[in-house]
């Protein structure tokens, strides 16, 4: 009998991978953290105590993108045990922001027009190389698994980056400011869902389609990997340059000869009004939204196939995997 991780991913055969889900609801984890988060802010502002600074930053930084995994774990077969998912959320996560911050040390000392799409080929290639090595040793590959687990790991990035912005906005030039700490976990909080993880979720689901076409039946580089990464990089860039963008548009749109000499001559912007605040705010908010609902239509496509497919096949008592 052929080996199962032999067997093409597109031929597996449905009953065997499509098991129940058990444990706690993201919907219930998301709630439950949301509480103790905001009580340790609360608690921490009345009473100044500031050894609980690490559990505003631990739990405000992980909510989030642990609420994600654990919905995603949901949607994965049976090979995706929950200790793989740890696996990849840990490891997948702290090797990306290893890797990452090596490179682009290495490669990025001083900032260009090319530093924005730099970073996405840093970033997204560190990534998929970490989904890669946790990933090595599945018994089989399908497309639905490689986007949960890509998700898994570009959650686990996020998570450990957003604690280490949340970390350094605690510092500011008089003292320590917790009302900084918060807002940046608030927001990067509301910005995660269309972020790494999304990125690294296509990129998983086109790097796990990849065993059918295999003759070893393990994921393989190929000419579609390699353009569904050259889209995510530019998502990633357009996300990072939204800012510098906003700022080129709202001049365009509202700048003064004033303005437009100061920059030529000193590099400065001054005279900024209320208004153009106002519209580079819009401008800026806009363009993520944009990247965001671009990603998401992105995955939504290649998703819906997938569950559809999934939906028909017969319901197994579960099993261990690992």
């Amino acid at each position: 009998m052929q080996p199962l991780w032999m067997i093409p991913a597109d031929v597996v055969p449905q009953a065997s991978i499509r098991r129940p889900r058990s444990g706690p609801s993201w919907i219930r984890i998301f709630l439950g953290g949301s509480v103790l988060w905001v009580a340790t802010v609360v608690v921490t502002f009345v009473t100044g105590n500031t050894n609980l600074i690490p559990t505003i930053i631990l739990v405000g930084s992980f909510l989030v993108p642990v609420t994600f995994v654990a919905f995603a774990f949901r949607h994965g077969d049976a090979v995706i045990t929950a200790q793989r998912v740890f696996t990849a959320f840990v490891y997948g996560g702290v090797l990306g922001v290893l890797g990452a911050s090596v490179l682009e040390s290495a490669f990025l000392a001083h900032a260009s027009g090319w530093t924005y799409p730099a970073i996405g080929l840093i970033e997204e290639g560190v990534k998929l190389a970490a989904l890669w090595l946790v990933a090595r040793r599945l018994p089989f590959y399908t497309a639905r698994d490689g986007m949960v687990l890509g998700a898994t790991v570009g959650f686990g990035f996020a998570a450990l980056e957003s604690a280490g912005y949340a970390f350094n906005a605690l510092f500011t030039s008089h003292g320590l400011s917790l009302l900084d700490l918060v807002e940046t976990e608030a927001l990067r909080a509301v910005l995660a869902p269309v972020g790494h993880g999304l990125w690294t979720a296509l990129l998983g689901g086109v790097l796990f389609a990849t065993a059918a076409r295999s003759r070893s039946g393990r994921p393989r580089p190929r000419a579609a990997l390699l353009g569904w990464y050259i889209v995510v990089v530019l998502l990633h860039a357009l996300w990072d340059a939204s800012q510098v963008i906003a700022v080129w548009l709202t001049l365009l749109l509202t700048g003064t000869r004033y303005q437009w000499t100061s920059i030529v001559r000193l590099g400065e912007l001054p005279g900024v009004t209320q208004a153009q605040v106002h519209v580079f705010t819009m401008l800026n908010w806009g363009l993520l939204a944009v990247d965001g609902l671009i990603g998401l239509a992105l995955l939504l496509l290649r998703w819906i196939p997938l569950q559809r497919g999934r939906a028909t096949a017969p319901v197994l008592p579960p099993r261990n995997v690992w």
